[in-house]
Parts: C-alpha cells; structure tokens; sequence
C-alpha cells in the first residue's frame, strides 16, 4: 500500500515541478527548451506503446513528456522518466525496448532519465549492450542515484526539486530512524516556508512531504502537526493549519520578490485543471484509509466534497 501511495506521489510531483526537474538535470535548460510552449504528458500514448500485459514487472510512475525546443520551431524531443525503488531483472533491456519503440513511433529525438531511489548496484545498470556476429548495440541512458547525492549540497539549491531529492533521500537513509526522520521532516517543513515559492508550489511540496514522510506510529504525526501549529503560532483556525503554513511561506515568499497574482482564495476559487488535480489526489489518498482530516489538510477540499468522493 506504501509503495503505491509512493508512486501516486511521484506521478503528481514529477507533474507538479516538471519545469523545475528539466533545470535540476539539465543545467543548460533555459537555454535548449522552450518553456513558453508548455509540456503534454502523453499517458494514452505511452499506455498504447507498453501495454501492462506486455511487461513482467509493470511500473506505475513512468512520465513520456513532450518538450518543444528553442532550436527550431518544429524540433521537440520526448523525455522518459522512471523512479526506480527496487532492482529488477532485464532492466537496462526494458529501457531500451522503451527506447526503440518511443523513437520508432514518433520518428523524434528521445532521451531517458532514470530516477533510482538507493545506491548503484550491479542490477541498476545505466546502458544496455548485445553483440552478435559483427552486430553491436549499445544503448546508454541517463541515471541518477539519490542514495549517492549529498544532502548538503542539494540543501544549497534554490531548485524546487531538490526537495523532493532531499525528501527521498531521507526517507530512504533515515528510514529506521523515525526520531531522525521526524526531525527532518519538521526542518523541511520550516524550509519551506523561507523557499520564496508561491503558494501554489508550496502546497504541492508540502502535501509530497507530508504523505512521501508519513509515520505508521499515529503518535509521531501527532507531534508533526503540532509542530506545525507552533511554525503558525496558533492551534484552531477555520483555514486549517496548511492553508495558516501556505500563507506565511506566500507573504515571505512576496518580500523575496515573487511575480504578482498569486492565488489567494481558498480551495474552492481554484482553476479548474486544479481542482481536479486536488480531487485526484483526495479519491487516491482515501482508497488508502488516510483520514479525512488529513486529506483536507493537504489538499484543501471541503470535508463534505472528501465524503462525497
């Protein structure tokens, strides 16, 4: 069940700050993509290329996204993600069966970035070579291993998605240690609200957080959440400790010098593309038996729209 809640997180994360993840791994962004023209995530067309009776051990969180480029009007290339948590057999011939088909399909350049939640290992191979009688392949791909990155260093970005590195990275290390990971998750927490984000992101961040982070100990969420009521210094409010955390991390985040017209209704004056992305994210969390206090704390709904899904 964590494992798949995992995944529901990464899916809408990797969504949520796609832009921030093209400049995390790619330092010449800004200057090869074309952020004004968007991105389309191509879910039917990925679902048609790699029907899930087509795989041995089908994934959830796989991204095949269409990015425009500023060298030519026409040229666009699509990039595959995949965050890997366990080693699996064949897996470098998996990403090159991803390869050959995405690139026999839409004729267009295709790059891959390989997200792996530990170390490298042996199984987590980042190429795939075959020889036979003077035919050769070999297929290489890009991947990168939180187990192996520096949580110093990736404190020192001002990059929204080392965050999500960071988050990763010490549910991963500090997994055992929940006295540690709560720690952590308070610091981060508090982070957030320093980050200069706008409240929109902020939401996004915080509701990875809290859920990526999430205690089977009741008692040690308890204590996250009041935690949260001393970063607000205050305990009830009819807006809900999120919304009492979004407005701080809003107006600190004005005095760094973020653009104007930021959202500042609740919930229910969001656009519609994020209503349904709240509401997605409220029906998963609740097939997982997170309770309806939680979820109106991360997602902002009201408790009768949570009941009513």
């Amino acid at each position: 069940m964590a494992v798949q809640r995992n995944d529901i997180l990464w899916k809408g994360i990797i969504e949520d700050l796609f832009e921030d993840l093209l400049r995390f791994f790619f330092k010449e962004a800004d200057s090869l993509f074309d952020f004004a023209r968007g991105f389309s995530f191509l879910e039917k067309e990925l679902a048609e290329l790699f029907p899930a009776q087509d795989l041995k051990h089908p994934k959830s969180v796989d991204k095949l996204v269409r990015v425009f480029t500023k060298s030519d009007a026409e040229q666009w290339l699509l990039v595959h993600l995949e965050v890997q948590g366990y080693p699996q057999q064949d897996f470098a011939r998996r990403m090159f069966t991803y390869y050959y088909r995405i690139l026999d399909k839409f004729k267009k350049p295709v790059t891959c970035i390989v997200i792996f939640l530990g170390k490298r290992s042996k199984q987590h191979a980042s190429l795939f070579e075959q020889e036979f009688l003077g035919s050769k392949i070999r297929f290489e791909y890009n991947s990168y291993y939180i187990g192996e990155q520096d949580e110093v260093e990736l404190k020192k970005m001002d990059n929204p998605f080392a965050i999500v590195v960071r988050t990763a990275l010490m549910k991963w290390k500090h997994h055992r240690n929940t006295a540690r990971l709560l720690k952590f998750k308070i610091s981060l927490a508090r982070e957030l609200l320093q980050f200069g984000l706008s409240k929109e992101k902020t939401r996004r961040l915080f509701s990875f957080l809290n859920y990526y982070i999430h205690f089977e100990d009741r008692g040690l969420n308890t204590k996250f959440d009041r935690q949260l009521e001393l970063l607000t210094n205050k305990t009830t409010t009819k807006m809900g400790i999120t919304e009492q955390l979004l407005d701080i991390a809003e107006k600190r985040g004005e005095g760094r010098g973020l653009q104007k017209g930021l959202q500042k209704g609740k919930t229910e004056g969001l656009r519609e593309g994020e209503q349904k992305k709240a509401l997605s994210i409220a029906k998963q969390l609740k097939t997982f038996g997170v309770s309806i206090e939680i979820i109106r704390k991360s997602t902002g709904l009201g408790v009768r729209r949570i009941k009513a899904l």
